[in-house]
């Protein structure tokens, strides 16, 4: 009988995220019965999996000849898609924990613009009384269907708003009225009350809402922008706000974070702005999929979430 083979992983991540994540996984893979070692410093040559958080402590991947995957702890992987030496398949994370938060926080802000809290929020004084619009009455574009874009609008659909949906190739999703292509994506955004931005970056998502697409939206529209800050040309978000056609939009995403103290957004009277928090990636649901991706790469079975290149997600 052969020996059980004992897994090399590598953790490659900042030391706060190391030490938080470290236990939750390797307990995982305990529980899903792989022997396995995870180290910060293993010998490369030594390496089966590597999991790793996009940053630049690993600049380049083929110092490790044997590896069979990269695992992303993050759901955007497009930083490390820029790296030319990281030709390993590729997964990035899809966690139920993350996607839980996502629909949660989305939820959260569509409601809060739909009903107008903040008139509410922001000032105590005065007694106007304004019946908002009910959620059938509501046109709500989610831009990205995927497993977290996909979640949220049919969440929003439960709530019984009127919710469009928009992705390169054609999808279909119950309750939502699903739009791909070029022409579906001015059919989705053409007169949309509230707007959710849930598409990877890519070449052709990038600046995706410029000026002449925000110019599309219903008159008072908002933008809610959960996804990534590169998919909304920033100047051409400022403008739309400025000249009154939008307003508001929720950021929690940006082109470069931490947002700087003096960026034009943190001051902006109708621009709210959250720490990329919509959806952070909770320790113990993460490190499950994980342990199953390095599960099923020893069983010889295909890896979750894998990235396609050529799509960049």
């Amino acid at each position: 009988m052969s020996p059980v083979r004992t897994v090399q992983v590598l953790f490659s991540a900042p030391d706060a995220i190391y030490d938080e994540f470290h236990p939750a996984i390797v307990a995982a893979l305990a529980a899903a019965d792989v022997p396995a070692v995870v180290r910060a410093d293993p010998d490369p040559a030594e390496v089966d999996y590597i999991v790793f958080t996009p940053n630049d402590l690993i600049t380049d991947f083929s110092v490790f000849p044997r590896a069979r995957a990269a695992l992303s702890i993050w759901a955007g992987v497009d930083k490390a898609l820029r790296n030319p030496t990281l030709t390993l398949p590729l997964a990035r994370m899809v966690d139920p924990g993350q996607r839980e938060g996502m629909v949660e926080y989305v939820t959260a802000h569509v409601l809060r613009h739909h009903v107008g809290m903040d008139r509410y929020i922001l000032s105590s004084e005065g007694w106007t009384q304004i019946a908002p619009r009910l959620a059938r009455q509501r046109r709500v574009a989610v831009l990205g269907l995927g497993e977290l874009g996909g979640a949220c609008a049919q969440a929003l659909s439960a709530l019984n708003f009127d919710v469009h949906g928009w992705s390169r190739r054609a999808r279909a999703l119950e309750g939502v009225t699903c739009h791909s292509g070029p022409e579906g994506l001015s059919e989705v955004l053409t007169g949309a009350d509230i707007v959710v931005c849930l598409l990877p970056v890519t070449a052709q998502t990038e600046n995706l809402l410029d000026a002449e697409r925000l110019a599309l939206l219903a008159h008072g529209a908002v933008v809610i922008n959960p996804g990534r800050g590169a998919l909304i040309d920033d100047a051409a978000l400022i403008g739309a706000l400025d000249g009154g056609h939008l307003g508001h939009a929720t950021l929690d995403t940006f082109r470069v974070e931490p947002l700087p103290a003096d960026h034009p957004f943190r001051k902006h009277p109708k621009i709210t702005v959250s720490p990329h928090v919509a959806s952070l990636v909770r320790v113990e649901t993460s490190a499950g999929v994980i342990a199953e991706n390095i599960r099923r790469g020893e069983a010889g079975l295909p890896f979750l979430h894998l990235i396609n290149r050529q799509d960049g997600y």
